[in-house]
């Protein structure tokens, strides 16, 4: 269906055909849980850990169903976008796969290794300043030079259908839970588990989890429209984007709450999942586990689900190391 601005809206049905579009490209990720982390916070703790993603992160689903879904027209330019790492790496992937080119817009201050990964993929690399709208400036550039088909890191209706199969799969391999935490920048992911919960599980409830020092999300939901900060510093590098129209429209309709956490709750809660769980997690996806830390009345004997967005950290410069 179409909005106000006459940007489609993806249903669940385009969940459903994207699960099966881009079945044979991605992982059906494990979830796991933490008898330490449930001791924690009095509460049964399911992590979805898309961490052990293809490409490293949750964003090769919607990277994925926007690729694979071009016609042959569409595609014969390749792909083109802007990204601090992870939809860049991820399209780069999924552009691969499809044997056509994907020109990436990344800011300077990119960790290096989501870089390297993106030249891995066979990504080309325009680098601009840490800004919106350096990003965006760059960006306009890159596309009138290349012709290529933009595919919006979030706000594009095939990336957030492509994003709402994490909790499709979380569902099937649970039956579900009382709570949905998923950290929020852009709102991708936040946006397709929205359009997958709202239809087959109304009753959860839907919690965003967002750095304090990025916390425009949380602003604009208090206000009750977007309020976009152009280069907030966190170092949660993934979270550093504002929402935009189309998941806006999912956000304020149905997530039930924004909840914000420090750097240090950050940077403690990234340090202890890798302690204990002993898996490899970006800052960015430790920020709903500092959440839930900050805020354990509010999840005390419930039942939540903890979506680990992705994997892809620059090993010699772990925030924790001084």
């Amino acid at each position: 269906m179409k909005d106000e601005a006459n940007m489609y809206i993806p249903t669940f049905d385009d969940v459903v055909a994207a699960h099966e579009r881009i079945k044979p490209y991605i992982h059906r990720t494990p979830v796991l849980t933490s008898s330490y982390f449930n001791d924690l916070v009095g509460a049964e703790l399911i992590f979805k850990c898309e961490n052990f993603q293809k490409a490293g992160a949750f964003k090769v689903r919607g990277a994925s169903n926007a690729v694979f879904g071009l016609s042959d027209e569409q595609a014969r330019n390749g792909v083109a976008t802007h990204s601090s790492g992870n939809h860049a790496l991820s399209l780069s992937f999924a552009a691969g796969r499809r044997g056509i080119p994907c020109h990436v817009v990344m800011p300077r201050t990119a960790p290096q290794a989501k870089k390297d990964a993106v030249r891995g993929y066979g990504g080309i690399i325009t680098e601009c300043e840490p800004s919106t709208t350096s990003r965006e400036e760059t960006f306009a550039k890159v596309q009138a030079e290349t012709g290529a088909e933009f595919v919006h890191p979030y706000n594009d209706p095939r990336v957030i259908a492509g994003q709402g199969t994490c909790s499709r799969e979380f569902m099937e391999q649970t039956g579900g839970v009382d709570i949905m935490v998923a950290p929020i920048g852009g709102g991708g992911m936040i946006s397709g588990t929205c359009l997958t919960l709202s239809n087959i599980a109304p009753e959860t409830k839907i919690i965003a989890a967002e750095p304090e020092q990025a916390d425009d999300a949380y602003r604009s939901f208090n206000a009750g429209h977007i309020i976009a900060d152009d280069a907030p510093n966190t170092v949660a590098d993934g979270l550093k984007v504002p929402l935009k129209e189309l998941t806006w429209h999912f956000v304020s309709n149905h997530v039930t709450d924004i909840l914000t956490a420090s750097e240090e709750e950050i940077i403690a809660a990234m340090k202890l999942t890798w302690q204990r769980m002993k898996i490899v997690m970006e800052a960015s996806c430790a920020v709903p586990l500092a959440v839930i830390l900050k805020n354990k009345e509010k999840f005390a004997g419930k039942r939540v689900g903890v979506i680990i967005t992705g994997g892809n950290v620059d090993l010699d410069t772990l925030p924790w190391i001084k």
